[in-house]
């Protein structure tokens, strides 16, 4: 059946600021269903509040309403909009979910005659509510664990003597595994009772009865109103039931599972699915599965919604989970629908993968000081990042290398734990850096068997660390002159990076580079197909691996390539790997217009990037994508093959930047701010000289390599001093200090962290206001497109800081300082693209904080704010397409619009919330208000100082 021609007008919800547990995958889906809905010729109006995202684009929806998240905003929107028929509540979270199920509570839809499509309120009100679910499930014969809900203390305690220790607890109706805990012992089951009784909207718990060691495995479906269902993927969590499935390693498809169970594990899915409602959408279901040979199946759980696995498992397969979700919320089956890759069969046709994918979480710990570090059914991660290869092993090295926490891989880079206390003691609790002390454990010889009885991870996993190791074992008794081809290739094969091959050989990268060359040992790039190439894909999506040569008909000896070099001029833009604090989905929003931009120019474009949650990692945002780690090794190679015009670095953040030095060293074009620019202004020396060439003021400040120097410094600066290392993002280890004792103790701690940085020391300006400029810059000409004041005083991280745009109390004197400040800081620095100006205004006098020639976190928050794409603009002046005087800006803003953060630190108790210059928070929403007598901001600036942690 075609889509139903009632259909002409659909609201889609967002999911809001960016929190753990609720990231930028919902960005992802709901830009994919925007897409979906608007090629059929529907008007799409969006309400969502996250301004640093691609969805939130003006050129995504017909209607974008960058307002809160309330019924309230609803009521406004559809008395605007009377024509809307529909609202599409699946594609942003558990918080699009719960606004959708209160809207109907309220009788909202009802009266303004809007249908609710691609989910029934029904089935997601069967699966929140635990018991309703249970009892449905043994209704249909889907085995549980033994469960039973409360909805008071006395009850909960009653359960736990009735079930016995371990159990788990489960809050009803959370986001992210809010309220979820593993109780192992009596004493701590009280105050965990209680927490999740607080946490659940409706202070319900789930008490399970825990099934310790069992295997947890994730299943994707999709069906349509005819009730055709497809399961588009498998993942296997490496981890055992226990650890949230967002803080686990996750593998695509199922490793250790025999055929006969996966065919029963499907059938009970698709049962599942049917039985929960009749609707046509996305569907997600978590099982576990015993870890003997009988391998029971139990239900866990089941999200009638794309849910964060549906952006992995798009990303897995290929196959567009969220767009085709939409197609089916309008009425399509899926046999009327073309799989997006292939071109040529149905949407009904299932993924089949010739390859395997590892996702591996990014934590950030180290932004929630005093957090509990270990991993549970409580969600603590950040982001992920997923690596595509041929093996097991060569796809959970690529992941490794995409994380960026300076490894190399799993081991072999000299960071290896050799503590044999630490060691157990982080297997036993399951700590964030278990992925590489579990070859740690190896390494030390802890057997096998020792690992699992820990762990309870399957055996099959362990052992394919152990083969790396072994293969590790035996490259080092070779040198770099006498290593065989056959062991170079089997290393490369196994994802080993060329850094851990020369540790392991003891010489330098580049000769395992040349000697690579030399043995004709290269990556050659196959393509993410869904059918394991058993039809012609016709999508341009790539991944790396290494094989053996075979003979072509010519004679000639070679591995095949999939990936054809056109004669096209092209770009690269690199992308900002996994999300973290500091580093977050505005940088992906500045990716995908760099890449728009540059096709607008005549360019082809290909993106690098490793982050599956993300948009720039869509197949069809770029005309080539490279699902690659952003890591030297694979990068080269790439622009090797590609033979670009040049490498686009400043919009992808500090990780994409961290690369300018090599390429340039390497005779790689940058297009736009050279590196030699980009360098002096994180050299805090060069910079400041250059500020004083210019009589432009800074703080006092002096660099400090040993605790003695920064002391003797502090004598000369006077406290508060703000102390922060080099080429650092998000403010990591920035810190006020107020005496010598703190200073030394923050000293020696950085240095011990980060060996050989540099230690910028500045005197901190005491009750300085703090204000910040974005610019374009072409060379000659400089465009200030925003001026933001920030309500909190300076020493707060400008991420952190409620920021208003435009400023709401600097005087003509200070707007004019900041305005020639900012011309004369970009000239000077040769900025071509965007440059972000950091100011403490104190007594009328206008200071440089920092300046970074960079795309910056405010730039999508200023693009939507005024309703001009900035970054497009600046794009194209990078490519030397166009001047700044070629635009013609037309900001539009009535009254002031404020960025305002937002933390997850309810996701770990205990913790330090004081904030100060290292960046803490997650998102950020945006807030329009008309005067500065609202209340909103009101309250906001008489808390302004509450935080400030010095």
């Amino acid at each position: 059946m075609p889509k139903n021609p009632k259909l002409k007008s659909i609201l889609i919800i967002g999911s809001g600021p960016i929190v753990i547990g609720q990231a930028c995958e919902f960005d992802y889906s709901g830009t994919q269903a925007l897409r979906s809905l608007r090629e059929d010729g529907i008007e799409t109006v969006l309400i969502n509040s996250n301004p640093a995202t691609i969805m939130t684009d003006p050129s995504m929806a017909d209607h974008v309403y960058l307002l809160p998240l309330t019924t309230k905003s609803l009521v406004q929107i559809l008395k605007e909009h009377p024509q809307i028929d529909a609202v599409l509540p699946t594609m942003g979270g558990q918080t699009a979910l719960n606004l959708c199920i209160e809207a109907d509570e309220k009788g909202i839809w009802k009266d303004f005659g809007v249908d609710i499509i691609g989910v029934d309120i029904d089935a997601i009100n069967i699966t929140e509510d635990r018991e309703k679910f249970r009892e449905l499930m043994l209704k249909i014969g889907v085995p549980m664990a033994p469960q039973a809900t409360a909805t008071s203390y006395l009850k909960g305690k009653e359960i736990a003597q009735e079930f016995g220790f371990p159990l788990i607890i489960r809050a009803s109706f959370t986001l992210g595994g809010a309220g979820a805990s593993f109780v192992y012992k009596e004493e701590d089951f009280d105050e965990l009772l209680t927490r999740g009784l607080e946490i659940s909207p409706i202070h319900e718990v789930m008490i399970d009865k825990a099934l310790i060691g069992w295997k947890e495995y994730e299943l994707e479906l999709l069906r349509d109103a005819n009730d055709n269902v497809v399961i588009i993927c498998s993942i296997e969590n490496m981890d055992p039931i226990g650890i949230h499935t967002g803080d686990s390693i996750t593998v695509a498809p199922a490793m250790t599972l025999s055929d006969k169970t996966f065919q029963k594990m499907r059938d009970m899915a698709i049962h599942m699915m049917r039985s929960i409602g009749d609707f046509a959408g996305g569907c997600n279901v978590q099982f576990a599965v015993s870890p003997d040979e009988k391998e029971d199946i139990i239900a866990i759980e089941i999200n009638p919604r794309v849910s964060r696995s549906s952006a992995l498992a798009s990303k897995a397969t290929g196959y567009p989970i969220a767009k085709i979700a939409a197609k089916l919320a309008l009425g399509y089956h899926l046999d009327e629908l073309n799989n997006q890759i292939t071109k040529s069969t149905s949407a009904l046709f299932e993924p089949t993968l010739d390859y395997v994918i590892v996702k591996i979480p990014r934590w950030n710990f180290d932004k929630f000081e005093g957090s509990d570090r270990t991993l549970g059914l409580q969600m603590k991660s950040v982001g992920e990042v997923m690596g595509i290869g041929r093996s097991f092993q060569e796809a959970l090295h690529k992941a490794a290398q995409s994380l960026e926490i300076k490894r190399n891989g799993l081991g072999a880079d000299g960071k290896e734990n050799k503590d044999y206390n630490q060691i157990i003691e982080k297997l036993t609790y399951a700590s964030w850096d278990r992925v590489f002390i579990i070859y740690d454990a190896i390494e030390m010889g802890i057997p096998l068997s020792r690992i699992h009885e820990i762990t309870k991870i399957d055996m099959w996993f362990l052992k394919q660390y152990e083969e790396l190791h072994m293969l590790k074992n035996e490259i080092s008794t070779f040198t770099i002159d006498t290593i065989q081809k056959d062991l170079l290739l089997e290393a490369k094969q196994k994802g080993y990076g060329d850094r851990q091959i020369a540790h392991m050989l003891g010489c330098l990268e580049s000769q395992v580079y040349n000697k690579r060359e030399e043995l004709g040992v290269n990556r050659v790039y196959k393509l993410v197909d869904t059918c394991a190439a058993e039809f012609e894909a016709k999508t341009p999506y790539y991944y790396s691996t290494f094989e053996s040569d075979t003979e072509t008909t010519d004679g000639k000896r070679a591995a095949y390539n999939d990936s054809i070099v056109t004669d096209k001029k092209k770009v690269i833009v690199l992308g900002s790997g996994p999300n973290r604090i500091g580093q977050g989905i505005e940088f992906d929003y500045c990716c995908v217009h760099g890449v728009l931009a540059a096709a607008e120019c005549g360019y082809e474009t290909i993106m690098i990037n490793c982050n599956p949650e993300t948009v720039s990692t869509d197949f069809d945002t770029a005309d080539k994508l490279y699902f690659e780690p952003v890591f030297w090794e694979h990068i080269y190679d790439i622009i090797k093959h590609e033979k670009p015009e040049g490498v686009i670095v400043q919009l992808g953040g500090q990780t994409a930047l961290k690369l300018a030095e090599k390429l340039t060293k390497y005779g790689v074009k940058i297009l736009g701010t050279s590196f030699e620019s980009l360098d002096l202004a994180e050299d805090r020396g060069l910079f400041s000289k250059l500020l004083k060439e210019n009589e432009i003021p800074y703080p006092e400040f002096d660099i400090a390599t040993t605790a003695d120097e920064a002391s003797a410094i502090a004598d000369r600066l006077d406290f508060p001093i703000l102390v922060r290392p080099s080429y650092v993002l998000g403010g990591q280890g920035m810190k006020i200090v107020i005496n010598k004792e703190e200073l030394e103790k923050h000293v020696v701690d950085l240095l011990s962290r980060m060996p050989g940085n540099q230690l910028l020391l500045d005197h901190y300006l005491d009750g300085a206001i703090e204000a910040e400029a974005d610019a374009i810059c072409d060379g000659e000409d400089v465009y200030i497109i925003g001026i933001m004041e920030h309500i909190e005083p300076c020493g707060v991280h400008s991420g952190d800081s409620n920021s208003l745009l435009p400023p709401f109390n600097l005087g003509d004197l200070v707007m004019q300082q900041i305005k020639d400040h900012t011309k004369k800081i970009a000239l000077a620095l040769n900025t071509v693209g965007l440059i972000n100006i950091q100011f403490a205004v104190k007594d009328d006098v206008v200071y440089i904080i920092e300046a970074n020639p960079r795309a910056s976190r405010t730039v999508p928050f200023i693009a939507k704010a005024y309703g001009e794409p900035y970054v497009n603009y600046a794009t194209k002046v990078m490519l030397g397409n166009k001047k700044v005087k070629d635009f013609n800006f037309k900001p539009q803003l009535e009254g002031y619009a404020i960025k305002k953060p937002v933390f997850s630190f309810d996701k770990f108790h205990n913790v330090n919330k004081k904030l100060g210059p290292e960046m803490k928070s997650t998102g950020e929403s945006i807030l329009f208000i008309d005067d500065l007598k609202d209340d909103e901001f009101y309250n906001l600036y008489s808390r302004r100082r509450m935080y400030l942690n010095k």
